[in-house]
């Protein structure tokens, strides 16, 4: 078993559901180069799209990612995603990302999405991202004091 594998193995990652006060809501809008043949959003844009939410969550929460690299040597690397599509977007739809971050430990944090249409609200794809904290030697490390306290002021 790696390094992740044994963070991951050994951390609990309860599931309770998140108050709405603690969602960020991002928006994007479909564009042409984002559709298949068949003229649906390309599955991958979803993955995308979850990083649009969680880069815009940090952001709500009063941080930016791009300093928590850039001065305090420490990100964020995707270990595991998961997606569940649920219905079809299309060239032009307007999406809302719906991000909740659903556990931050010392090594591991955990977001949970929702890509919904804003024309009508359905719910297109559903999915989390968990990550290992890393700093610049890509090495695991414990995610900085200040970010750990903001993150758990986050979590419901």
């Amino acid at each position: 078993m790696n390094d992740i594998e044994s963070v991951l193995n050994a951390t609990d990652m309860t599931d309770e559901a998140v108050p709405e006060s603690k969602v960020n809501e991002a928006r994007v809008r479909v564009r042409y180069a984002e559709t298949d043949q068949m003229g649906v959003v390309y599955h991958a844009n979803y993955l995308v799209w979850f990083e649009v939410g969680r880069v815009e969550f940090i952001r709500a929460m009063g941080l930016s990612y791009k300093e928590m690299e850039q001065q305090d040597g420490c990100m964020i690397a995707v270990v595991e995603a998961t997606a569940r599509y649920r219905a079809s977007a299309r060239y032009d739809d307007e999406l809302v990302v719906r991000t909740r971050l659903v556990a931050a430990r010392s090594f591991v944090i955990k977001f949970r999405y929702e890509v919904v249409r804003v024309d009508d609200d359905v719910l297109l794809c559903e999915g989390e991202t968990v990550h290992v904290v890393l700093g610049a030697d890509m090495k695991k490390r414990r995610l900085p004091q200040k970010y750990a306290e903001r993150f758990a002021a986050h979590l419901a």
